[in-house]
């Protein structure tokens, strides 16, 4: 039987984590297939990336012609995913940050709950995060308290990108509309979701930044997270729930 369920993994000089994340993916216990959304990496992990997807066909590739932000990346990851018959589509970054053993913990609360989307939490019931300095803690939580201040959204981490989406989630959201491309990406696609009065839940995760490459933060990304939460409050018509409430 054909999987049900995609995990989506956007790449940019991944060489050194795409072989092992691929392999701890399909040693899963639960079926998955993978996508690989390589922006042309200079250090050929696109390249390689099509040599394990020959050797199995449960790994895809897809290669886009440059580096052009995480959000340009998982559109075209969703794209891809909604034109086959997955059921649930995850975001997860390659550089261990997420632990591929907590796939079987997303699918379960998706499935008993009836989630539309499932977030993995930082900080659910405490803080979960190894190896980042305190600065860039402090920045996170601080984010996170600001999207809740400005959307109304209740959720104890809104910011994380390690996610599973029913697929009818996201066929409710015009993809080609979504504006954002740094980690404000993360927020506006579960305010979009949630502003429809879709089922979110959270699962909690330990989140290790990564040991090997470079983080992909920049101001540019901070900066665009600070205006885009007061544009989706706006889009939302001023409104700190859901229209459905």
């Amino acid at each position: 039987m054909p999987a049900e369920t995609l995990i989506i993994v956007p790449t940019y000089n991944e060489r050194e984590n795409l072989p092992r994340i691929v392999d701890r993916l399909l040693a899963l216990p639960v079926a998955v297939d993978v996508l690989v959304v390589d922006d042309n990496s200079p250090d050929g992990t696109g390249v390689l990336a099509d040599e394990i997807a020959a050797r199995d066909s449960r790994v895809h590739v897809l290669h886009r012609p440059e580096k052009n932000g995480l959000g340009r990346a998982y559109i075209a990851g969703f794209e891809w995913a909604l034109g086959r018959p997955y059921e649930f589509i995850f975001e997860m970054d390659a550089d261990f940050s997420h632990n591929p053993a907590d796939i079987p913990v997303f699918l379960e609360k998706a499935r008993q709950d009836g989630c539309d989307l499932v977030l993995g939490s930082r900080y659910a019931n405490g803080i979960r995060v190894i190896n980042w300095p305190l600065s860039r803690l402090l920045l996170s939580l601080g984010a996170g308290m600001y999207v809740r201040a400005i959307t109304g959204m209740p959720f104890t981490d809104p910011t994380g990108g390690f996610k599973c989406f029913r697929r009818r989630a996201l066929e409710s959201i015009d993809l080609p509309t979504v504006q954002s491309n740094g980690y404000s990406f993360q927020v506006e696609l579960t305010h979009r979701i949630w502003r429809r009065g879709l089922k979110i839940g959270e699962v909690p995760i330990v989140f290790t930044d990564r040991f090997v490459g470079t983080s992909k933060m920049s101001k540019a990304i901070v900066r665009e997270a600070l205006w885009m939460v007061w544009k989706l409050w706006f889009q939302n018509g001023l409104r700190r729930s859901p229209r459905s409430v």
